[in-house]
């Protein structure tokens, strides 16, 4: 927060908190990747570095990938123009992200083999870690489910130990999700992921875009 922005809390305090308010609910119907790609672009757009640092990390953090967020700034040149997107990206160049690298964005998706057949038992969902991916499985005969382990709601990532039979709870702010079919029984409106999967030589093989 800027040294203005913080003593007009200071100094008018339930004003600010009611523009705060504003701007949360103002996005209440979108999802929060569309949210942080619209905070990223509005930093780069008024070219606040030190909010345009914050709301970076945080955009990867929500699930937004670096390809979406190059994609959304380019989309936004009509009212960005050329001179605010390479300002943005000489910023990125310097934080050294991994996610910017040219040698992770060269690299188109792939068919990733996770784990083989016989390690996923039916009816008893498995929990797998491929790279910097998460996923839970679940499997009733011929029958694959694999869904990203990302909350739909904040997309915060939900640990093995949340599964509890084929309840799985996100702990931050307790979504619950049936893991044999991704859908939320509570708190929450929006089923887990699915990811695409195929099933070669006896093992499982993932597509994540």
């Amino acid at each position: 927060m800027s040294d203005a922005l913080s003593y007009l809390m200071r100094v008018r305090q339930d004003a600010m908190k009611s523009y705060f308010r504003f701007l949360k609910s103002a996005g209440g119907h979108l999802d929060p990747k569309t949210r942080a790609i619209i905070s990223v672009i509005t930093k780069v757009d008024n070219q606040t570095e030190t909010g345009f640092r914050q709301y970076l990390p945080k955009a990867l953090e929500a699930g937004v990938s670096a390809d979406e967020i190059l994609d959304g700034l380019l989309y936004a040149f009509p009212t960005l123009g050329l001179t605010k997107i390479v300002w943005a990206v000489d910023i990125m160049l310097e934080m050294d992200l991994p996610e910017f690298r040219p040698e992770q964005l060269e690299q188109p998706p792939a068919w990733m083999d996770i784990i083989a057949l016989d390690d996923i038992v039916d009816g008893k969902p498995v929990f797998v870690t491929c790279g910097e991916k998460r996923y839970f499985i679940h499997k009733d005969g011929d029958d694959i489910r694999v869904f990203d382990n990302h909350c739909p709601h904040q997309a915060t990532s939900i640990p093995e130990n949340a599964l509890a039979e084929y309840e799985l709870t996100c702990p931050r702010h307790g979504w619950k999700f049936d893991i044999r079919t991704g859908e939320c029984t509570d708190r929450g409106d929006k089923p887990l992921r699915r990811i695409e999967h195929r099933v070669e030589d006896g093992r499982l093989w993932v597509f994540d875009h």
